[in-house]
């Protein structure tokens, strides 16, 4: 499967002022797969070492930081002759290593003419335990479930998404009920690179959710293995929490919904290792929509959302007759899997500060606020063709952006004050607005 991020490592690899690149993600997003292609396809050869694995190479750091001997460990362990310019050194697992992570200092400092590339699990709550991680000597890139734009790819309609890319609307809008029914599939299948690739090869939902539930039992693992024993029993409440957060028409995230008389300092230890883990997504409110919408960040309220749109429908059992074709009773938690959807696709644009906005007497909200190119732009979420915007509206009577964005399953159309995108076109979004 192609994934967007591969522009981004031949970017890195050309780069003059190249570091070593650690890779950020939630478990099973594809970072060791990622950095085997990359290493394939770019490179002579590649030395690969994974530290949980290869246990009497955990030691090799301890002693010192010498990069010659380093390197001489790695030819062993790999049987490849390292040449900075034709390998690819890639050390997975980094943070089962002592000192892995603190060596790429040196790797920066002392032997900058070797490529090294680097990922782990959970490791970004290894980055949080580190007291002397290398800041500023390395760079780093985060990895995402796929897109529904590498979704569309893994699917082999490259045509349609050639089409989508293209923004001509009018012909886009002959397809739409075909990018309807893979945008519906994607909202079961969801971006995680195994049930993606298990799709693409026998379009079998049942062997989806087989695969999703295993995802989501080995997080369960993950709990009690490396987090700290004390938060554990909170880190599975809030995490299954999520669903019912999402679920409510108001979806700012309430303690409450975890256990009667929770509240935030009990919740603030599980919640950040989950945010570390990559496994949710949290999005603040800013009690005022401008630049930097940083500056007006509101901590007290925010939303949170899953990594990725399948998983949380495995979570709450949601079957695949009713995610395509829709009942009565699934109307209200469809809602909440669109703004799952649009959040985990605006995470991945570049350049896109992500929040949301509501009124103070909390009788208007805007799902999302994005700052980009010094402009603030609302964006309002809608599950079907329903283009009632009172919210969205009243915001810009108010505070007048330059532009405000609607998306739902609707066509594209630009007005004076409003442009709707098709939620299918979100992927457009950054362009749109420019």
């Amino acid at each position: 499967m192609k994934r967007e991020a591969t522009d981004e490592l031949v970017r890195w690899k050309h780069s003059d002022n190249r570091k070593p690149l650690l890779i950020r993600g939630a478990r099973q997003v594809g970072k060791t797969w990622i950095m085997k292609a990359f290493g394939d396809m770019e490179y002579a050869q590649c030395a690969y070492v994974n530290f949980e694995s290869s246990q009497h190479l955990k030691n090799i750091f301890t002693d010192d930081f010498d990069i010659r001997r380093i390197v001489s460990a790695l030819q062993i362990e790999t049987g490849i002759t390292i040449n900075p310019d034709s390998t690819l050194i890639i050390l997975d697992e980094i943070q089962e290593a002592v000192g892995a992570l603190t060596s790429l200092k040196y790797f920066q400092e002392n032997a900058p003419e070797y490529h090294v590339i680097s990922a782990g699990s959970l490791l970004g709550v290894a980055l949080n335990r580190q007291n002397s991680f290398p800041v500023g000597k390395v760079e780093f890139l985060d990895l995402h479930p796929l897109s529904f734009t590498e979704f569309l790819e893994a699917l082999g309609e490259t045509r349609l998404l050639e089409l989508l890319k293209s923004n001509d609307w009018s012909l886009i809008k002959n397809f739409k009920l075909k990018y309807i029914q893979l945008l519906k599939q994607y909202y079961y299948v969801g971006g995680m690179p195994e049930a993606v690739f298990s799709f693409s090869k026998k379009n079998d939902f049942n062997e989806v959710r087989s695969i999703q539930k295993g995802i989501l039992a080995a997080y369960e693992q993950d709990f009690s293995k490396h987090a700290p024993n004390e938060i554990v029993p909170r880190i599975r409440m809030l995490w299954n929490s999520v669903p019912a957060q999402l679920a409510k028409e108001n979806k700012k995230f309430i303690y409450g919904v975890i256990k009667h008389g929770a509240r935030a300092k009990d919740y603030e230890l599980a919640m950040s290792w989950l945010i570390d883990c990559g496994l949710i997504h949290k999005v603040n409110r800013v009690s005022k929509p401008a630049i930097p919408l940083k500056a007006y960040e509101d901590f007290s309220a925010f939303k949170l959302f899953t990594a990725d749109i399948g998983l949380l429908g495995a979570m709450v059992d949601i079957d695949i007759k009713t995610l395509l074709q829709g009942n009565n009773v699934f109307e209200e938690f469809k809602g909440a899997l669109t703004e799952q959807f649009v959040l985990q696709q605006l995470v991945i644009q570049k350049n896109l500060a992500t929040y949301y906005w509501s009124s103070e007497n909390g009788t208007a909200e805007i799902d999302f606020l994005v700052q980009n190119a010094g402009k603030v732009i609302p964006i309002e979420v809608k599950a079907e063709e329903n283009l009632q915007a009172k919210s969205l509206k009243s915001f810009c009577q108010k505070y007048k952006p330059v532009t405000a964005v609607r998306t739902s399953m609707s066509d594209f159309r630009k007005e004076d004050w409003l442009t709707n995108l098709p939620l299918y076109a979100i992927s457009e979004l950054t362009r749109i607005i420019s």
